[in-house]
């Protein structure tokens, strides 16, 4: 059997505590269909440990996006992204698994094993920061505010509560409710001066595409700045950016470089 055929089938630990009856019936299609070794890692570290060790055997993810990023990270900073392609079955919830789902991977289990399988590595870019940390989706300057918290059950209608909804339907919002959030960010992109601190932005957007960092700043009132660029710079007073799921910060500067084709995923074919 071939090394292609030899599978490290490595299981994160959310993955079998969300859905045990996915990761058993993407285990049966991996193991009907080539050599695998299961791992079922407890803790990053672990995670880590397995990944460290495969050995010749094609890496398999069972999770969400934050496995596959962790997957990602640590092979870039082995310096190891080169080396083949990893594989990924999208197992949590809905929204855990935007990335995935954006860089192509099937949404059923069943399918994406198979894919696993049958499919064919795709050499993907990938937004590199000056910390060594990457990006495989989007980027998002600054973080954005937190989630909204969760609105409480309302209470039975009343005559009282349906007069005071009609009042808050009549009253206009100030316009202090209604403007945006800005924020003072100087943004280069490949040196070239695309926004400075004076000039105030609602947010910076990134992703990678064919090679280059398509880039977006957002002024508050004005038309949106677009950019293609090689390496990106921020600064500015402290801010937090989202990359993928995860948020990073503050800092006061961070760039991101693009790194074309740094590493493959396997995909369907065609």
């Amino acid at each position: 059997m071939s090394a292609h055929d030899q599978l490290l089938v490595v299981i994160d630990p959310v993955a079998r505590r969300s859905d045990g009856e996915s990761v058993r019936i993407a285990k049966d299609v991996l193991c009907a269909g080539a050599e695998a070794k299961i791992c079922l890692p407890d803790s990053p570290e672990e995670f880590s440990r397995a990944l460290a060790r495969r050995g010749s055997r094609r890496p398999v993810v069972l999770g969400d996006d934050h496995a596959l990023l962790r997957t990602v990270t640590f092979l870039h900073r082995e310096r190891e992204l080169a080396d083949g392609a990893l594989s990924l079955v999208p197992i949590g919830a809905p929204g855990s698994l935007e990335v995935a789902y954006a860089l192509g991977v099937p949404r059923g289990t069943v399918a994406a094993a198979r894919s696993v399988l049958d499919g064919v590595p795709r050499r993907l870019d990938l937004l590199v920061d000056d910390s060594d940390g990457v990006v495989l989706g989007d980027l998002t300057i600054p973080a954005g505010r937190p989630p909204a918290p969760t609105v409480p059950t309302p209470a039975p209608p009343t005559v009282w509560n349906t007069c005071r909804s009609l009042v808050r339907t009549l009253v206009r919002p100030t316009p202090a409710q209604t403007a945006p959030r800005v924020h003072r960010l100087r943004v280069e992109a490949d040196g070239v001066l695309l926004s400075d601190v004076n000039a105030p932005v609602e947010g910076v957007s990134v992703r990678s595409l064919a090679g280059l960092a398509a880039i977006t700043v957002r002024p508050p009132s004005a038309p949106p700045v677009h950019a293609d660029a090689r390496t990106l710079t921020v600064s500015g007073p402290d801010f937090r950016y989202r990359a993928d799921t995860v948020v990073s910060g503050p800092v006061r500067r961070r760039t991101w470089t693009v790194r074309e084709g740094a590493w493959g995923l396997t995909l369907p074919k065609g």
